[in-house]
């Protein structure tokens, strides 16, 4: 059995109020206690030993943008931890039409002990941490993922064929967003082998990239940004994508993107040269098939029956471990929770 965890054992960890809004504002140890606190909690689950450190807490969850794993990752952790969600939308809330970033802060922070937010602009979410008196965390913004980046680390570490060794891996495909942003820098801030695999267009931008270099002096990190796909995949335990296009996107940006995407693809051949034993790995949704509204649409389109992003064959395949991903959204949110409001 785990031995049974404390309020104690969770102020230890020096994260009780903090914000969470980007991988650059922690250092590798804290994201670590994160990170093993959410081993410890996923054993105490398992083993229906789990306290109930958030017993009357309550989250306020700001969802702009539509979500599966994040919602019900912070209902179920909150939930699980004796603690409650309310959920407020677009169409449910007057964020952004008819009263400030601030002034919803200031009013969630004096009936809620905490404040997601899931949007567009990373702008939004520091001015809610900004103005608000309680912990606020990003479930997503265009520019950082970094609740993503908590589930991702926990997953690989699951995985790694060395456990304790440096992870390597690497993500294929457009990076100049939040997963390209967020696996950049995570890498650097935890030392890993880290390698961004893309056409020089869909790079992150200069500003990131430094920060990477500026962390990866502190922490050993490999750091590597390249076009060419064998020196990137080459050798990588794990392999990351995303999908390269969104609803509402013109079909004009679809083309283009496709044509440059497509020697990105995470398919066989680039598991055969990432190496034996590698992982694929995807935040999801994924478009590996034509049974979406949007994967029908783009298979038609663009003639991709065996999948866009990552194939088919990849995804059905027991190298794929998004699910595992998608299951420590929970762990990791519930762990971020527990850390810094028990």
């Amino acid at each position: 059995m785990t031995a049974a965890l404390t309020r104690e054992d969770v102020r230890s960890l020096g994260l009780t109020d903090r914000d969470f809004l980007r991988e650059l504002d922690f250092t590798a140890a804290q994201l670590n206690s994160i990170l093993d606190l959410a081993v410890r909690l996923k054993q105490l689950r398992k083993e229906h030993n789990e306290p109930e450190l958030l017993l009357h807490k309550n989250l306020a969850a700001i969802f702009e943008k539509t979500s599966t794993r994040t919602r019900i990752s912070f209902s179920v952790a909150m939930n699980d931890q004796g603690g409650n969600t309310t959920f407020l939308d677009g169409s449910s809330s007057q964020i952004g039409h008819k009263e400030s970033p601030a002034d919803t802060a200031r009013v969630l922070s004096r009936i809620f002990d905490a404040i997601g937010f899931r949007g567009s602009e990373q702008a939004v979410v520091e001015e809610l941490a900004q103005y608000s008196q309680v912990p606020v965390y990003n479930g997503l913004t265009d520019q950082w993922h970094p609740t993503q980046m908590l589930a991702d680390f926990l997953t690989m570490r699951e995985h790694q064929d060395e456990p304790g060794e440096q992870i390597s891996y690497c993500y294929l495909g457009d990076a100049r967003n939040n997963m390209g942003n967020s696996l950049l820098i995570m890498g650097a801030i935890m030392g890993s082998d880290t390698r961004i695999v893309a056409p020089k267009a869909l790079w992150p931008e200069q500003s990131v990239i430094d920060q990477a270099h500026e962390r990866a002096q502190d922490s050993g990190a490999q750091l590597t940004i390249t076009e060419d796909l064998a020196q990137g995949v080459a050798g990588a335990e794990f392999v990351h994508t995303d999908v390269w296009v969104s609803m509402g996107e013109p079909k004009e940006v679809w083309q283009e993107r496709i044509e440059l995407l497509k020697p990105y693809q995470v398919n066989q051949a680039v598991l055969d040269l990432a190496g034996p034993h590698s992982k694929a790995m995807h935040c999801l949704p994924a478009y590996h098939d034509s049974k979406t509204v949007l994967g029908a649409q783009i298979s038609q389109d663009f003639n991709l029956d065996g999948g866009v992003e990552i194939t088919h064959d990849v995804f059905e395949s027991r190298a794929n471990i998004s699910f595992d991903q998608a299951e420590n959204r929970m762990h990791t949110i519930k762990s971020l929770l527990v850390a810094t409001l028990a």
